[in-house]
C-alpha cells in the first residue's frame, strides 16, 4: 500500500510539472542569456512577435507541419534534427539552411549533416506561403523553432514555449558543424563535454537524448556496434544486422527507437536498459554508469521526460538567436537576401 501511495504521488506530481509547462507559455527570457560560447548576449525573444505583423504565421507552421508528418511520420524526427543542428553551431540563426554555392560552404556538407538532413522542402514550402502572406516578416529560424515544436506534439510530446524574433544569419560554421554536432560513437564523458560546452547539464543532456524515440538512422552510423561491441541484446543485434550488412548498405536505414518508431513516448529509454539502443552514445546513457538511474526514471515515468524534453528544447531554442538589426529575414531560406 505505501509503495502505491508512493507511485501516485509521483504521478501526480509529473502531471502538476507537465502543466507548468503551459502555464509557462508566455514566459521567454528578455534580458541576457548565455549564448552557446558561454558569452553573454542580450536579446528580447517574445511569443506574440507575430501577432500584429503576421498574426497567422504561427497556424501556417502548423498547417504544414501536421500536413508533412501525417503523411510521412519520419519527417518529425527530420524536422526536430534541422533545429537541433542549427543551433548547436552559430545558435539558433538557420545557418544550417544556407546552401552551399560556387563561392560558399554552409554546413549542410558538415560529417554530421552529409546526406542526411532533411525536412529542407517542408520549410521552404512554409516559408513560400509565409512570404505571400507577409512578406519578409517571418524568419527561417522562427520558422525551425516553431516546426520543431510542432513536429513533438504531432507524435505525441509536450509542446513548450516559443519566443519568436529570431533573425537569419548571412554566414554559416562548416568547422562548427564538424566540431559542436555531438557524433554518435561519443562515450558518456564526451556526450557531457559535448553539451557542457553549450550550457547544458547533463541531465538536460539525457532528456534532450530522448529525440531519438522518433526518427531512422544510416548503417554508417551503428555498424560497428551491432557487430562489435558486447552491451547489446543478440536478439536485437542480429536483427539489426539483417538490413546493416559488414559491408555495403551505409544507407541502409533503422529505427532508432525499434519499439515506438513514429511516437514521442519513454520507449527509448526502455530500449537502453534492455540493451537496445542503436547508437553507440544512446547506450552509453545507460551503461556508462553516471546516468543511469536518469535513463530508469524517464522508463517508468514517460510524462517526466516530456516535461524535461520540453524544458530542455526551451533552452535550446534560446541559443545565440540574432535579433534587433542583426542578420536578416531571407526571403528564401537556403540563400541570402
Amino acid at each position: 500500500m505505501a509503495g502505491s501511495s508512493q507511485q501516485r504521488v509521483k504521478i501526480c506530481l509529473v502531471l502538476c510539472l507537465v502543466g507548468i509547462v503551459s502555464a509557462s507559455a508566455y514566459s521567454t527570457p528578455s534580458s541576457s542569456s548565455t549564448t552557446s560560447s558561454g558569452t553573454s548576449s542580450n536579446f528580447l525573444l517574445n511569443p506574440f512577435f507575430y501577432a500584429f505583423k503576421c498574426p497567422q504565421a504561427l497556424d501556417i507552421i502548423k498547417k504544414h507541419v501536421t500536413y508533412a508528418v501525417a503523411n510521412e511520420p519520419r519527417m518529425g524526427a527530420s524536422l526536430l534534427r534541422l533545429h537541433f543542428h542549427d543551433c548547436f553551431v552559430q545558435g539558433c540563426d538557420a545557418s544550417v539552411l544556407l546552401a552551399d554555392t560556387a563561392t560558399f560552404k554552409g554546413e549542410q556538407g558538415a560529417l554530421p549533416n552529409l546526406n542526411s538532413l532533411r525536412g529542407f522542402d517542408v520549410v521552404e514550402n512554409i516559408k513560400a506561403e509565409l512570404e505571400r502572406q507577409c512578406p519578409g516578416v517571418v524568419s527561417c529560424a522562427d520558422i525551425l523553432a516553431v516546426a520543431a515544436r510542432d513536429s513533438v506534439v504531432a507524435l505525441g510530446g509536450l509542446g513548450w514555449p516559443i519566443g519568436l524574433g529570431r533573425r537569419d544569419s548571412t554566414t554559416a560554421s562548416l568547422s562548427g558543424a564538424n566540431s559542436d554536432l555531438p557524433s554518435p560513437f561519443l562515450n558518456l564523458n564526451g556526450l557531457i563535454a559535448a553539451f557542457q560546452k553549450k550550457q547544458f547539464t547533463k541531465n538536460e543532456m539525457v532528456a534532450l537524448s530522448g529525440a531519438h524515440t522518433i526518427g531512422s538512422a544510416r548503417c554508417l552510423l551503428f555498424r560497428s556496434r551491432i557487430y562489435n561491441e558486447s552491451d547489446i541484446d543478440p536478439t536485437y543485434a542480429n536483427l539489426m544486422r539483417a538490413n546493416c550488412p559488414k559491408v555495403g548498405g551505409d544507407s541502409n536505414l533503422s529505427p532508432i527507437d525499434i519499439s515506438t518508431k513514429d511516437f514521442f513516448d519513454g520507449a527509448y529509454y526502455t530500449n537502453l536498459i534492455n540493451k537496445r539502443g542503436l547508437f553507440h552514445s544512446d547506450q552509453q546513457l545507460f551503461s556508462g554508469g553516471s546516468t543511469a538511474i536518469q535513463v530508469t526514471t524517464y522508463s517508468t515515468f514517460p510524462s517526466l521526460f516530456k516535461f524535461d524534453f520540453a524544458n530542455a528544447m526551451l533552452k535550446m531554442s534560446n541559443l545565440s538567436p540574432l535579433t534587433g538589426t542583426q542578420g536578416q529575414i531571407r526571403k528564401v531560406c537556403s540563400r541570402v537576401n
